[in-house]
């Protein structure tokens, strides 16, 4: 059986080799046809393919014809996030009032909050059994790959699983919404028993809580945790609630809309978008890098050994030989990425309830020096920034939220994004999404099989 199996493996070896060798071609085409590689432009600008007043990011100005620069912006339906999150200060609900902003294009009253937070609660019950039957089958350690089962399997529990008239689709939008977090937490808790072996604690969610609360409450064991770290868990999720229609998953939202397809066929592609290293697993890179220099820097005030440590990550010769400084450098975002300087604010004050301002301070550190090191060692000719990745691996470390669950809160926030996307694709009736693309391969006669070498 094993000579079998080695010998399948070898072939298997052979035929991707060759699938490789036939599927490679010469990158200069690129150029030769103007194709923008990744919907970019030369300059590193999204192309534009679609039009939306969900929310819009800033990251340079146009000054007398020239392009230059800015502190960066993020606006969720024309609100500057900062003052979406000065004003939730003293909120418990500041995720569910951005989610509300975010759907319905303005600002809730206290009445329309206090209703929109009702249905929500009234929506999070998960169906009967389904954690049993769904959740708890086949474990795995990554909660992304849940999230997708779970909800593609609610498509058979939904009443109206083809309707995709705007009110069916907002139903839709909010009960998963307002699941997502329980399928996160109960899944990292199945994985936790079934294949850790450790003690499975299952609690049940409280309507009247927020979001974030009922995170913590669901993911710790004693269901206790201290009105900071609830507070910066909200900010946490506003930050993460919408970013653009350019990026990944939220396009991926508008491409698996424009086809009229059902919306848990469109969240579970949304999901798989956010899942990829690139997009929605940054933040975790940034978290292993982080204990890699702790590791490997002793003192972490030397900032010459801190700079050496950085060349080599950066070089290639140290952490993951990716070449890269996590988190450091945006698309968009130039002299600051607005989601950035609002979480530090943040992590600075949990780091103090934690005790933990040294290593705040040495991520305060490494942003600085990093920044200096790209800027020298790539030559870059615009300014780079912190990106909201950098501290988001902190905090999440800070609230005791473990890898695993990393990513699935960032897709339980961009679940209102998505959800306004979907609905905006919707309410303009909006043609199919059919890029082209450009065939550079060659035609040839068929050759019948004993003619073939």
């Amino acid at each position: 059986m094993e000579k079998d199996f080695a010998e399948f493996n070898d072939r298997l070896d052979k035929l991707a080799d060759q699938c490789l060798s036939s599927r490679k071609f010469d990158l200069d085409l690129y150029a030769e046809y103007d194709v923008k590689r990744g919907l970019r432009d030369s300059d590193g600008k999204g192309v534009v393919t679609g039009l939306t007043e969900i929310s819009d990011v800033i990251g340079f100005a146009s000054k007398r014809g020239r392009v230059v620069p800015v502190d960066g912006r993020l606006y969720f339906q024309g609100y500057d996030i900062h003052e979406l999150i000065r004003g939730s200060a003293n909120s418990r609900f500041g995720f569910e009032e951005a989610a509300y902003l975010l759907l319905f294009g303005d600002l809730p009253t206290q009445t329309q909050l206090d209703e929109f937070i009702d249905i929500l609660g009234n929506y999070r019950a998960l169906p009967d059994n389904f954690v049993r039957d769904i959740i708890m089958q086949s474990p795995t350690d990554n909660m992304m790959n849940i999230l997708q089962k779970s909800v593609l399997t609610l498509y058979s529990y939904d009443d109206a699983p083809e309707d995709i008239s705007v009110k069916n689709v907002l139903r839709q939008s909010l009960q998963l919404l307002a699941r997502l977090p329980l399928i996160s937490v109960y899944g990292y808790h199945s994985y936790r028993h079934y294949v850790r072996d450790k003690s499975l604690v299952i609690r049940r969610s409280k309507p009247s809580l927020s979001t974030a609360e009922n995170i913590l409450n669901l993911l710790r064991q004693d269901g206790e945790y201290t009105p900071l770290e609830a507070k910066v868990l909200d900010i946490l999720l506003i930050l993460h609630a919408e970013h653009g229609g350019g990026n990944n998953s939220s396009f991926t939202t508008h491409v698996l809309t424009s086809t009229g397809t059902d919306t848990f066929s469109t969240v579970a592609a949304s999901l798989g978008s956010l899942k990829g290293p690139r997009h929605g697993g940054a933040n975790i890179k940034v978290m292993q890098m982080f204990k890699s220099i702790i590791e490997n820097v002793e003192d972490w005030t030397d900032e010459d050994a801190l700079r050496e440590y950085l060349l080599k990550i950066l070089r290639g010769e140290a952490f993951d030989g990716a070449g890269l400084i996590y988190g450091i450098g945006h698309a968009v975002y130039t002299l600051s990425d607005p989601r950035c300087v609002i979480l530090k604010k943040y992590a600075k004050w949990l780091s103090e309830e934690k005790n933990l301002t040294n290593e705040f301070e040495l991520l305060d550190r490494i942003e600085r020096i990093a920044i200096e090191l790209m800027k020298s060692e790539r030559q870059f000719f615009k300014p780079i920034c912190a990106n909201v990745d950098f501290y988001s691996g902190f905090v999440y470390s800070m609230l005791g939220i473990p890898s695993e669950l990393v990513t699935p809160i960032f897709a339980i926030a961009r679940m209102a994004g998505w959800s306004a996307h979907r609905l905006e694709e919707l309410a303009n009736d909006g043609k199919i999404i059919r890029p082209a693309y450009k065939y550079v391969g060659h035609h040839a006669d068929y050759i019948p099989m004993e003619d073939r070498n």
